[in-house]
């Protein structure tokens, strides 16, 4: 959102053709919830296209990277560190910290895939758990953006979207972003999947 300093999401851990849709997701959900760019790890190459697909078609600013040392990356990173851990505190706890934290310096926030080394539970400024039961890492990182970012998030303005939802209170609208908001000319926004019904 860059309302302060920037907001990095790693994705720690990839496992091809198991973590597809999970890794998307996270890389997703970061966009859409105010972090500035996501890093997954080089063997996550379906997800990385379809998040820049996503972010050419609806907006950004967003960046999306790849790295074969995400390691190096965690441990090198200037700023703060969050590592979202089931063990971790509890968020209501920690998040002013790390609003704080952010205010000072950039924001690090690392969201395990497959079993994360225990140098990062070491390594990390703050171990921050969502509940502290077991549930999806997507929904983690949501309601941790959500958290830090105290729902502005929620109101970004996107810019160079080729497309934008017209929000209603049933179904859906998309139109091209030069169009007239009451335009018949949608566009699908899920052109590929078969309608429901």
């Amino acid at each position: 959102m860059q309302e302060t300093h920037e907001v990095v999401v790693v994705r720690y851990g990839h496992r091809p053709g198991r973590d597809d849709r999970m890794t998307t997701h996270v890389g997703l959900t970061a966009r859409a919830l105010g972090a500035d760019r996501v890093v997954v790890p080089d063997n996550a190459t379906q997800s990385v296209e379809t998040v820049r697909d996503i972010t050419d078609r609806f907006g950004g600013p967003f960046e999306i990277e790849q790295s074969d040392s995400l390691g190096a990356l965690v441990r090198n990173f200037e700023g703060t560190v969050v590592h979202l851990t089931m063990y971790g505190l509890p968020v209501q706890d920690v998040e002013a910290d790390v609003r704080v934290d952010l205010a000072a310096g950039p924001l690090l926030i690392v969201v395990g895939g497959e079993k994360v080394p225990f140098e990062l539970y070491e390594h990390a400024d703050y171990n921050v758990g969502v509940t502290n039961q077991p549930h999806s890492e997507v929904a983690g990182l949501a309601v941790f953006l959500d958290r830090l970012f105290e729902g502005r998030e929620l109101n970004q303005a996107w810019v160079d979207a080729e497309n934008r939802v017209i929000p209603k209170a049933t179904g859906k609208k998309v139109v091209p972003v030069d169009d007239d908001t009451d335009s018949n000319d949608a566009v699908d926004p899920e052109p590929d999947r078969q309608p429901e019904g």
